[in-house]
Formats: structure tokens, C-alpha cells, sequence
């Protein structure tokens, strides 16, 4: 019997002729150009609604635009031309979603200074532009540089020990710098830079690399307790060590959503390469463990548990941002109020950690469905990528990456909405920051390489023919 996860390949060479690669291409291009065109028409709403017309930079603003969107589809189209044609175009209209809200937030931070006659502010849609041209050009020399994923799986040990440090940088003395009671970044001069962004990328491509060795020995299952396979103690040692690490991340840095995130990775990733339920039940039994310790332990977790719980009596205080997201949610209704109609501006930090709620409020429970979906197309195409994969490092690793992308915007969205306490990451791609877009832009790029070697076709393969290559992939290819 054939092994699916080795026939799955077999079933995308349908698309490795140069007709359908190029097919594939031209179907990016064109959700590119959708994109391009609805960014143009939210830009331009936003302007006209809060200004009255299209503002001075607005033409520079969209060719500026355009031109990387060319950038990166070129890119791709010669470094990878086998990869997803979905994911970059997923990605890109979150980002002119995210550029558009920040935008609309300075204009609203303008219009305020100008009405109490105090100093303009800085125009964050710039620097998120600037960080956007520099996340694009490390997307294109990523895939310049790495063009077999399978050559990372030498560097397990070293992704280890430099996502460890980067994860611990802040905490040292002269260059960690705390922002809102977490310290999250460190600064040289002025710049800053939150390095836990990168070392999810490193310390996901150690997971994926001790697992690949790992994982046999991890899914053998030694005594069983009411009906459930517990591993061998030398085998848990790993995954209790992750969650020791969380809580020490947790403690050290008050950072309770990257805590989090890495463990419900870890977790996630172990159970994909073994196989094994068990380690499911295990990594959740923890996970309540290491969240009760947590709130007997930690202020700043009791803090977050009970204006989670009770919102409402701490309006006027802790719970101010919570409450203002939520009454902007509220507002929205199903539609929305429109671009520039709303105000997001009331609820703190809209730019970065609720921007989810600014886009909530203005396009409505619908746009926020919306960008959910573009997130969920992102994710499983970055599955779809996993299965087709013939290496194991490389089904790991592409599940590793989509797991953090998913992980993360569930725990800011669900953070939001009041779904979970808030953690304090920001919503991939939307949100304002340099550090965490960068990382992002990499992570897609990893995942476009990984599909592109899934796809393309091995050396010896035979094309087949247009019939065999229908009936064998069951539609199109894509």
C-alpha cells in the first residue's frame, strides 16, 4: 500500500510541467493585482473620508507599493517558481490591511494635534512602510540564500543555542529596555528591536531537527494509564524541560504570550512526529499546571486573569484598553462603520497590539472574518506544503512555521475579543512593528521554499501527460 505522505508529491507533478509552473505564477500575479487594487481603493476611502481628498503622498505611497509587490513576485517567480502561488498574496493583503489602519490611526493622531495646537506626531505609516521595503528585501534574500530547506537541518544545535540567547538578550543589563512591564526588546542607540521575533524561526527549526532524530524513541510508549500511552522519562525529560523554559520566560520577562507560543509548539510538533495522543494530553496537563502556577506566582498574571474575568470593574484602569476594544467591536457591528467612520483612535496602542479591534470596528464582525480567512489560507497552505514535503525535517519544520503563525493569531485575536486573557503579542502582518514583520517576512519565505521543493519534480520523474496529470491530482494542481 502506498504511503500517502509519499504519494502526495507524486500527485502535485502534474504542475512541474513548465506550463502549469507558469500557470501557477500567473495565478499569483493576478491575487497580487486583486490586492493591489483593493489596498488602492481602502487607501484612498480613508483619505477622503477623514480628509476630504486623496492626501499629497498618496501617489508615491502606491507605487511605492506596487514596485515591492513586483519585488517579491519576481522573486519568487525565479528563486522558487514551484511555490504556493496562495500564500504570498494571503500575506500581502494582511499587510495592506495593517498599512491602511495605521495610516487612518496617524490621520487621526494629526487631526487631534492640530485641533489642541500641539506639536504633529510621527507618522507611523512611514516607518511601518520603511520596515516593509526591508522585510521584503530580506523575503527575496532568504530565498536567495537558503535554496534547499534541508540544509538547515545542520545547524539544530546552533538555531538552538542562538534562539535561547536572543530569547534572553533583554534580560541583560545595558541593553534589554522594558516597554509596558514587559521587557520584550533591546536597544542599541535609537533603535530597538524585539529579538523573541527571530528566535521563534531558530528555536522552530531546532524542534524540527531534534525531532527528526527524536522522534522514534519518543513515540515508544512503555506502561499505559486509563487507556493512555505515557512515554519513557527520559523521553518526557524534553517536553517538561519546554515547559520549565516557559515558565521561566513567563517570570523573567513577564511575557505570558510567548511563554505560551513556544510551549503550545513544542507540544504541537512532538505530536505531529510521534504520532502519539498521549503527548497531547500531557502538554495540555502542563499547560493548566504551569497557568495555575502562574497566577499564584506572578502579579502581572493574576492581573491579566481577573480583568479577563471581570472587565467591567476595571473600566476606568487596568482593563481601559480591554473595554474601549471591546466597545469598538461593538460598534462595528456586522459591516463595520467604513474606513476613516469610526474610532479606533480611543482604544490604547490600536496601531500594534489591538489593531485587530481597529479593524473590527471599521469593517465589521464581517472584515474580521475576513482576515481570519486570509489567515487560515496562509496556515493551511503552509500544511498543505507539510504533507506534500518528502523529507521528514522539512514536514516538521513547515508545520513548526504555519503552527507559529496560527498560534500566535489565535492567542491576539482571542486576547481582543476576550476569548483568553491578554498576552501581549502582536497580530502577524497587521500590526505596527519592525521586529515581528521582518520575522514574518522570513517565516514565508521558508514556507514558499518548502513548497516549492515539495512540487518540484525529481530528477528522473517522467512528464506526464495532460489526462494522467487531471485524473492523478484531481483537478488543476494548485
Amino acid at each position: 500500500m502506498t504511503d500517502p505522505a509519499t504519494a502526495a508529491p507524486a500527485a502535485d507533478s502534474s504542475d512541474d510541467r513548465p506550463g502549469r509552473t507558469s500557470n501557477r505564477r500567473n495565478v499569483e500575479r493576478n491575487l497580487l493585482a486583486l490586492a493591489f487594487v483593493i489596498g488602492i481603493l481602502a487607501y484612498a476611502t480613508v483619505d477622503i473620508v477623514v480628509l476630504g481628498g486623496l492626501s499629497p503622498d498618496f501617489g508615491v505611497a502606491i507605487a511605492v507599493f506596487g514596485a515591492l509587490l513586483v519585488v517579491a513576485h519576481i522573486g519568487v517567480r525565479i528563486l522558487a517558481p514551484f511555490a504556493d502561488p496562495f500564500i504570498l498574496p494571503a500575506v500581502v493583503m494582511l499587510n495592506i490591511l495593517g498599512l491602511v489602519m495605521i495610516h487612518r490611526l496617524d490621520l487621526a493622531d494629526q487631526l487631534r494635534a492640530q485641533a489642541n495646537g500641539t506639536e504633529l506626531p510621527r507618522a507611523d505609516a512611514e516607518a511601518q512602510f520603511t520596515w516593509l521595503m526591508l522585510a521584503v528585501g530580506l523575503f527575496v534574500l532568504t530565498l536567495l540564500l537558503i535554496r534547499d530547506h534541508r540544509r538547515l537541518q545542520r545547524y539544530t544545535y546552533t538555531a538552538a543555542l542562538v534562539g535561547v540567547i536572543l530569547l534572553l538578550l533583554p534580560l541583560v543589563p545595558g541593553i534589554g529596555t522594558s516597554i509596558n512591564g514587559a521587557t520584550l526588546w533591546i536597544q542599541v542607540g535609537p533603535f530597538s528591536f524585539q529579538p523573541s521575533e527571530l528566535s521563534k524561526i531558530l528555536l522552530t527549526i531546532f524542534f524540527a531537527g531534534y525531532l527528526v532524530l527524536k522522534r522514534e524513541s519518543m513515540a515508544i510508549v512503555r506502561t499505559k494509564v486509563m487507556g493512555l500511552g505515557i512515554p519513557r522519562g527520559r523521553d518526557l525529560g524534553p517536553i517538561v524541560v519546554a515547559w520549565a523554559f516557559a515558565l521561566v520566560v513567563l517570570a523573567l520577562e513577564k511575557d505570558l504570550g510567548t511563554a505560551l507560543m513556544f510551549f503550545g509548539l513544542f507540544v504541537v510538533m512532538v505530536y505531529v512526529a510521534t504520532g502519539r495522543r498521549s503527548w497531547l494530553v500531557i502538554g495540555a496537563g502542563l499547560l493548566v499546571i504551569g497557568g495555575l502556577l502562574g497566577y499564584l506566582v506572578f502579579s502581572h498574571v493574576q492581573l491579566r486573569v481577573n480583568i479577563w474575568l471581570d472587565t467591567w470593574s476595571y473600566a476606568q484602569d487596568e482593563s481601559f484598553q480591554l473595554a474601549q476594544g471591546l466597545f469598538g467591536l461593538a460598534s462595528g457591528g456586522l459591516l463595520g462603520s467604513g474606513w476613516g467612520s469610526g474610532y479606533p483612535q480611543f482604544v490604547p496602542f490600536a496601531k500594534s497590539d489591538f489593531i485587530a479591534a481597529a479593524i473590527g470596528e471599521e469593517l465589521g464582525l464581517t472584515g474580521m472574518f475576513a482576515v481570519i480567512l486570509l489567515y487560515a489560507i496562509v496556515v493551511e497552505r503552509g500544511f498543505r506544503a507539510a504533507v506534500a514535503v518528502r523529507d521528514p525535517f522539512g514536514k516538521l519544520l513547515a508545520v513548526g512555521l504555519s503552527s507559529v503563525l496560527a498560534l500566535q493569531t489565535f492567542v491576539v485575536i482571542g486576547g481582543v475579543t476576550r476569548l483568553i486573557p491578554l498576552t501581549g503579542l502582536t497580530t502577524p502582518f497587521l500590526a505596527y512593528g519592525g521586529s515581528a514583520l521582518l520575522a514574518n517576512w522570513i517565516t514565508v519565505a521558508l514556507l514558499l521554499r518548502i513548497s516549492d521543493r515539495a512540487r518540484r519534480p525529481a530528477p528522473d520523474a517522467t512528464p506526464l501527460t495532460e489526462v494522467q496529470a487531471i485524473d492523478v491530482a484531481g483537478g488543476d494542481g494548485r
